[in-house]
């Protein structure tokens, strides 16, 4: 054990390290503030640059091969559809981001494999993988790929883990991830294209904001039943 006067100084350094991390969180908001106020490129400008890069192929095919790494090894894949769906049409983006998380689905699976089968998550996640356990059918896969808020890592290395049918597995990821991916990439280009032309919000943008509300609604619902 250390001495009284050892610990005094710990603590002194202690406090010390953290006075001088506290300070970064003022200068990060007055850069913020900064930013906003100065708007160095205007909200045009930003939406011709990425529409410029966001449809190049090389951009579309690394942001896919990145979803399908991140997928595999559990990382959060889907935020690729913010570098895909604003900047395509809904049925390109569709398609791209179901290449995407289908491959990263079908890697995680076979990484999965490699477990000890007696591996377990913890804490909400365990809900997720004792259903896979109990109820691993294509109806059960399908409802957990389609509503948000289930974490698709826990699925797919759930099913690697449980040796779930692969044939099973990659269709309810199919199907599931279709229906999702479809009303996410309206909902965005939908959004991104209204405020581009200075359009209202009108029917046709807000369609897919309504289905995606009865998804979330329908997640709450199934996560309600699961407790």
């Amino acid at each position: 054990m250390g001495t009284k006067a050892e610990t005094k100084e710990g603590g002194k350094t202690s406090r010390r390290g953290y006075s001088k991390k506290i300070w970064i969180l003022p200068v990060l908001a007055v850069t913020g503030i900064a930013l906003g106020a100065w708007q160095p490129l205007g909200f045009d400008e930003i939406l011709a640059y990425g529409e410029e890069v966001g449809t190049s192929p090389l951009f579309l095919a690394a942001a896919v091969t990145a979803m399908v790494m991140c997928f595999t090894f559990g990382l959060p894949g889907s935020l690729g559809v913010w570098l895909i769906a604003p900047f395509n049409p809904p049925l390109l983006a569709t398609f791209l981001l179901l290449v995407g998380s289908v491959g990263g689905a079908g890697g995680a699976y076979l990484f999965a494999r490699k477990m000890r089968s007696d591996w377990k998550p913890t804490g909400p996640s365990a809900k997720v993988f004792d259903l896979l356990r109990r109820r691993g059918d294509l109806a059960t896969q399908t409802a957990l790929r389609m509503f948000p808020g289930f974490p698709h890592s826990v699925v797919n290395f759930a099913g690697g883990v449980l040796r779930l049918p692969l044939g099973a597995f990659l269709a309810a990821a199919l199907l599931g991830l279709a229906v999702k991916w479809g009303i996410y990439a309206s909902a965005v280009h939908g959004i991104t294209d209204a405020v581009a032309a200075g359009e209202a919000v009108n029917l046709r943008t807000l369609w897919p904001l309504f289905a995606l509300a009865a998804l979330l609604l329908g997640g709450a619902w199934v996560k309600s039943r699961m407790q």
